[in-house]
């Protein structure tokens, strides 16, 4: 398992340094040591002990744990910020900057945006004690970069902000509606602020799927009063917590019984109609095709471009993820049909499945194709493949595999057991239906990592049992139901009447029976049992 961050976070110290310090000090010896001590709101006051901070400056005192602040929010205190910018204030104290994401050496992510709206509405802020519209995205973007695949994105761990989002108490009147936006793009496990000399945790909500993630991640928001404060409003907040990215997929969607809707749903947030291009504002809701291609790779171009996107993989055209069939966590999947879970993979029973084990793999988030996997989700992939080739075998069956890339926006593999005594046919029905439908197949080697499948464009493959590999690139005029024609074909299963899954629609108590009996007579194979 791995060993949780212990974190402090502490609302507006406004200069009062020598009891901060002594604070974090007697709190690091009795319920330390603690990895990180955040600090939201003003750390700085009017008339801040500058005389205590000169000590720790010159290594006359230390500060007990790392601690990392926001930057100000009015201009005359800007200046206690003055040559410190990114950088260390002294041992043990630093300042975060304007804007960014910090990560860890344990992996944890921290987003966080300093100063408050600028009240002049314009998209960039010039100053330290400000930010605009450019910032706020900014802050977004740099959260999903390097999430290649759409749908990868599982949130962050932390967004500190030192004013509170516009929408989550009605009792704060000067909340921004940036934070509210930066809030709902890049879905914090916990979002912390202060500036409002309140102590507020909201119970859990549920950020709703985008085409950014499928997971229905949850976020606390805990505002905290200032340092010190004389009704001893709760300031201090002490935290362990798993960096996301190490955590289990179902554990990040678990639910938990006190959780509220989203408050930023229903409001009129940010559009970024003035930071894009018309490319970029066209629809997403589109199916991946070798004719949207051309405009994708003009558009990765320009990204390229931006210092802040190098190194990044072109990222893939966008499905209408919020209405997939096939995202585990998404509204509209029929969860009956799931058969087993694992950690980035989970298997369903077919919608108007062939047979009664007709199976498809599916990725648990939402990703476009096997092409596209990184390595601990092909190598489950292929624990899932072997498990299945296993069941069937001891049926006395043959187990062929095929993925289709095309007009479908969630990595979905396709297995079924053929009898042995026909399984050899598979190749030649593949040949002559690619003939009948002028499909080039061409045989590859065996797939041993996504970089055996094509990155770009559409494909079409089919593992046969034996062992042979066919691939078509060429994807112009593609039967939809190729996979399942050949399956049906009247020297296989002799069921060309299935080839539309449509025309297989089974009532949902049958599917139940289904599903339970295949998941009990999987349950030997099963390694996420």
């Amino acid at each position: 398992m791995e060993q949780k961050l212990k974190l402090l976070v502490c609302g507006d110290v406004r200069g009062k340094l020598k009891a901060f310090f002594a604070r974090i000090e007697n709190v690091n010896k009795k319920s330390g040591p603690f990895d990180l001590v955040l600090c939201v709101g003003d750390f700085f006051g009017s008339s801040p002990e500058i005389e205590v901070l000169q000590q720790y400056k010159n290594n006359v005192k230390s500060v007990a744990a790392p601690v990392y602040i926001l930057g100000p929010t009015r201009k005359d205190l800007a200046e206690y910020y003055a040559g410190t910018e990114d950088g260390d204030i002294c041992t043990n104290l630093s300042y975060l900057g304007k804007r960014g994401v910090y990560t860890t050496s344990g992996g944890l992510k921290i987003a966080y945006l300093s100063g408050i709206e600028s009240s002049e509405g314009g998209t960039e802020s010039n100053n330290e004690w400000t930010y605009g519209k450019a910032d706020a995205i900014a802050v977004r973007d740099s959260c999903l970069a390097g999430k290649a695949n759409m749908g990868d994105f599982r949130g962050i761990d932390i967004l500190l902000t030192s004013q509170w989002p516009f929408g989550m108490q009605d009792s704060v009147k000067d909340g921004s509606k940036l934070v509210s936006w930066l809030a709902n793009a890049v879905k914090p496990r916990y979002h912390f602020c202060g500036l409002n000399d309140e102590c507020y945790e909201s119970p859990p909500y549920r950020n709703l799927p985008d085409k950014n993630t499928q997971m229905e991640l949850a976020t606390r928001f805990v505002g905290l009063a200032s340092f010190g404060n004389p009704e001893k409003k709760k300031h201090i907040y002490a935290l362990s917590i798993t960096p996301v990215e190490k955590m289990r997929v179902l554990e990040l969607i678990q639910k938990t019984t006190d959780e509220i809707p989203s408050p930023y749903t229903d409001l009129s947030l940010l559009t970024e109609t003035d930071h894009r291009s018309t490319a970029d504002k066209r629809d997403d809701q589109y199916f991946y095709d070798m004719n949207t291609y051309d405009d994708t790779r003009r558009n990765n171009k320009r990204r390229s471009n931006d210092p802040a996107n190098q190194g990044q993989k072109r990222t893939r055209p966008t499905f209408d993820q919020e209405k997939c069939w096939f995202c585990l966590s998404a509204g509209s999947i029929e969860k009956h049909l799931i058969i087993s879970v694992g950690e980035h993979f989970y298997l369903a029973l077919a919608k108007g499945p062939i047979t009664e084990t007709h199976i498809l793999i599916l990725s648990i988030t939402h990703i476009q194709c096997a092409a596209l996997l990184s390595e601990p989700q092909w190598t489950e992939l292929v624990r899932f493949k072997k498990a299945l080739a296993q069941f069937y075998a001891d049926r006395e069956q043959k187990v062929f595999f095929y993925e289709r890339n095309f007009k479908t926006g969630h990595l979905q593999i396709n297995a079924i057991g053929i009898d042995e005594n026909v399984a050899w046919k598979i190749q030649h029905v593949l040949e002559d239906k690619g003939e009948e439908y002028s499909v080039q197949l061409e045989k590859v080697p065996a797939l041993n990592a996504p970089s055996d499948l094509p990155e770009r464009g559409p494909y079409f493959v089919a593992e046969l049992p034996e062992g042979t590999v066919m691939l078509s690139r060429q994807m112009k005029g593609f039967p939809l139901h190729f996979g399942r024609e050949i399956i049906c074909a009247d020297n296989l299963l002799n069921c060309e009447e299935k080839a539309d899954w449509r025309q297989c629609n089974c009532t949902k108590e049958e599917e139940d029976e289904m599903v339970k009996k295949f998941r009990e007579s999987f349950k030997p194979y099963d390694f996420t049992v």
